[in-house]
């Protein structure tokens, strides 16, 4: 067994579990990660798309009461069949447009130098919107309308641009569009589930024959590391947003955003 590949493999699903909720981007962090750690071929394409899965499942098992109860009941409890229409909803903006543009993005779009940009550009944003954003009304999950589910996913769609963040697209929308923090942050947990599992299960299809029985180790230990780690970040970020706004996170993202341009350009 290789262990520079498996300390690699240790450093990426950690990178991918603390950055997956977090309005900072997981994919710019990703392929910033992957360049500096020479981890950045085919196979370590496949390997991201194994530890997001990770990290999805994490959403899965810390909300799994929830998910199961409106699954049970999605026939007969108007409060479950409106929470799936507005999954459903805020999902098919990002899903149609990234299955559209997939192979653009990804062609010409992964670059450290876009991802630091990005960044740059999200920090600003999110700046701006905790200034000048103060009227939500939504406080809970269940009020969310069908129009402001498709505001989100609109919203969304933003972050297929690498170093935009998904999380921090749905959670910072949510909120222009009325939601609270902890509403939005709790609606970006949920809306994470069908995205990204659309998401690696398209691309693993396309990457299938990349995949072999020797990866295993490597794979299994990012896919391990990335679950535990985004398990412990839901955690602390829903008690997080519960009293801080985030400010530390937009600063974060310029300050790390320059220091990315200036090591790589």
């Amino acid at each position: 067994m290789d262990i520079i590949l498996i300390i690699k493999a240790i450093i990426m699903g950690l990178v991918e579990g603390v950055t997956e909720f977090l309005p900072i981007s997981s994919t710019g962090h990703l392929i910033i990660a992957g360049d500096i750690l020479n981890f950045n071929d085919d196979k370590a394409n496949v390997f991201e798309i194994v530890i997001q899965l990770g990290a999805i499942l994490a959403v899965c098992f810390e909300f799994r009461k929830r998910l199961t109860d409106t699954i049970s009941h999605i026939f007969n409890e108007p409060s479950a069949q409106g929470f799936a229409i507005n999954l459903a909803i805020a999902f098919m903006p990002a899903a149609l447009l990234g299955l559209y543009f997939h192979d653009f993005i990804k062609q010409y779009l992964f670059s450290p130098i876009t991802v630091a940009i990005a960044l740059i550009v999200g920090g600003f944003v999110i700046l701006l919107i905790e200034k000048f954003t103060s009227h939500s009304n939504t406080k809970q999950i269940e009020a969310i309308t069908p129009m402001q589910a498709l505001k989100i996913g609109f919203a969304q769609s933003l972050s297929l641009i690498p170093g935009v963040s998904r999380a921090g697209a749905t959670i910072l929308g949510g909120m222009v569009f009325g939601l609270t923090r902890q509403t939005a942050t709790e609606f970006s947990f949920f809306l994470a589930i069908p995205i990204m599992f659309a998401a690696t299960g398209y691309d693993l299809l396309k990457n299938w024959e990349l995949l072999s029985a020797a990866d295993l180790p490597i794979f299994a230990t990012g896919f391990i590391i990335a679950f535990l780690s985004a398990l412990l970040v839901i955690k602390v970020l829903i008690r997080y947003v519960a009293n801080h706004d985030f400010t530390v996170f937009a600063w974060y993202r310029i300050i790390f955003g320059v220091c990315v341009l200036i090591y790589f350009w």
